[in-house]
């Protein structure tokens, strides 16, 4: 067996000292694997060429499968980093620095002529950068905007993979990415849609380890995540990085949402919500179900305050929540207020 392994190291240097690609290379030793079979396969018990290459195939048989179970995995791991693979950045770097290409101008038209944002509001949303909680049902619409809407940079944290069931209403993957990380999909879709963003994936979940420097790196606070462990730390993170949080909420045919920032005379989450609901009183979708547009209703309300708080238009949801029924197409507001004993921004 040295003999073959030794002819097979000089295969490999060979052809690598006269060029040949790696495939060939390894075509090369297989064909001397397969030879060294054949000829255990072939020629009868005894004899001296058998005895030269080991004397029995059970060996060479056992290393072949071996060599195919080790090529399999490779194969396996080279596909898994294909799918969660971050797509790849824009060949020019988009500028933040308020200078608009004329191809900007042009896409972004429908904003500067409106005289609540104007030049000066596109300018600031392109300097803006904003985080996005979950790349789901809430934050799959909100990213969308925000993208097209020119904020320059937009930064995405969620540790789940793209799932068939997600298809229904996270609008922003394809079934093509079933199985990739929210986050990468995501960046393909708003790269493409928009090259002159600049997309930040982080794939995994919010924590407390690193909400505080994560939250630091950007102006405004959107949570569209799906559980009140996450909405609680978000809002202790914002409060305490003196950032405004713009959270949503849905649940089958029903949505609501509103911004909390302490550091403006509004309330925060905890505020509003000082204790988690009963055990079955607020259900996940998962158990609950959603109408498919409502995430999207809620989304682009997201966005579109995000798009307002930056640019300065109009009246946000500071000490207000806006209450949406799908079903019966009702909408209304309640006001909201802070709480001198709320554990997270009283006194």
């Amino acid at each position: 067996m040295g003999l073959v392994f030794g002819l097979a190291l000089a295969f490999w240097g060979l052809g690598a000292l006269m060029g040949a690609s790696r495939r060939a290379r390894l075509a090369m030793i297989l064909s001397l694997y397969l030879g060294v079979v054949l000829v255990h396969l072939v020629m009868p018990e005894g004899h001296a060429l058998r005895a030269t290459l080991g004397g029995t195939p059970q060996g060479w048989l056992a290393l072949g499968v071996v060599g195919v179970l080790v090529a399999a995995y490779a194969w396996g791991v080279r596909r898994l980093r294909a799918r969660v693979a971050p797509a790849a950045a824009p060949a020019v770097a988009p500028e933040r620095t308020g200078t608009f290409r004329p191809v900007e101008l042009d896409r972004y038209a429908r904003h500067i002529v409106l005289r609540e944002i104007g030049g000066p509001g596109q300018k600031a949303l392109k300097q803006a950068s904003v985080l996005v909680i979950g790349a789901g049902g809430l934050g799959a619409p909100a990213l969308m905007y925000l993208a097209a809407a020119g904020v320059g940079r937009i930064g995405v944290i969620d540790g789940d993979t793209v799932d068939n069931s997600n298809l229904q209403r996270q609008v922003i993957h394809t079934d093509a990415r079933i199985g990739m990380a929210k986050v990468f999909s995501a960046q393909m879709a708003l790269e493409a849609q928009n090259p002159f963003v600049e997309i930040r994936p982080y794939n995994r979940r919010l924590t407390d380890d690193i909400a505080e420097e994560l939250f630091a790196d950007y102006d405004l606070i959107l949570d569209g995540s799906d559980n009140f462990d996450t909405r609680y730390l978000a809002n202790r993170a914002a409060v305490a990085a003196g950032k405004p949080l713009i959270a949503a909420a849905i649940t089958q045919w029903e949505g609501q949402i509103s911004l909390y920032h302490p550091a403006a005379g509004g309330p925060c989450y905890e505020c509003v919500f000082p204790t988690r609901p009963a055990p079955g009183l607020a259900p996940a979708c998962a158990e609950a179900g959603v109408v498919a547009p409502l995430p999207g209703v809620m989304g682009a309300m997201m966005a579109l305050e995000a798009i307002k708080a930056i640019s300065g238009a109009g009246e946000g949801l500071k000490g207000r929540m806006l209450l949406y029924d799908g079903l019966y197409a009702d909408t209304r507001q309640i006001a909201v207020n802070r709480r001198e004993d709320c554990p997270v921004c009283g006194g």
